[in-house]
């Protein structure tokens, strides 16, 4: 029976995490730590260390480890399923949808309205994080030249060069410019 209730509990912090991980966060609090007390408060600020520190989305750590404090393997498990199938239930719906609907015209519409929000919304994230390790700032009208990140430039423009011209691989990029960046600081 306890494991049905930490499946529930999990599938409604899935079901209700909208905004993310961190979002989530809250909700876990007062589900698992005020209303169930599966958790203690120092419980809790384990498991937020240990879900942000380790790999993969934090509130999956989060339900992982809450099971495996609660019932071992088979509780993570339990709770990693409830906290996942939500967001597998809502894809496969809207899959559904989409591959049913796509050719009416409607929807060909809704969707071709769609992209440029995307690529505005993903542009907008891109030059945030641009800018900041660019000028140490988010905001494009804050921008600093005397905080101009010279090193940053450098390995920004060697990541663009391999990725564009050398068709190099995300994780190739990823480790070049680990390794460029670690010794331009060093030497500098």
């Amino acid at each position: 029976m306890m494991l049905l209730d930490m499946f529930f509990v999990f599938f409604e912090i899935g079901l209700f995490s909208f905004g993310g991980g961190y979002a989530a966060m809250p909700l876990i609090q007062s589900l698992v730590v005020e209303q169930k007390a599966w958790l203690t408060m120092n419980e809790f600020a384990d498991l937020t260390t240990i879900a942000e520190m380790t790999p993969g989305p934090i509130m999956v750590n989060a339900a992982t480890f809450t099971g495996q404090k609660l019932f071992g393997l088979v509780g993570s498990i339990v709770c990693t399923l409830g906290c996942i199938l939500p967001s597998f239930l809502i894809v496969l719906l809207l899959a559904y949808i989409y591959t049913r609907f796509r050719s009416v015209n409607f929807v060909k519409i809704i969707l071709k309205q769609l992209r440029p929000a995307v690529v505005a919304m993903i542009a907008s994230a891109g030059i945030a994080i641009f800018c900041i390790a660019i000028f140490q700032t988010n905001n494009v009208f804050e921008l600093a030249f005397d905080q101009f990140q010279w090193i940053e430039m450098i390995v920004f423009i060697g990541c663009f060069y391999m990725l564009r011209k050398k068709k190099a691989g995300p994780i190739q990029v990823i480790f070049s410019s680990a390794i460029v960046g670690t010794l331009f600081y060093l030497i500098f």
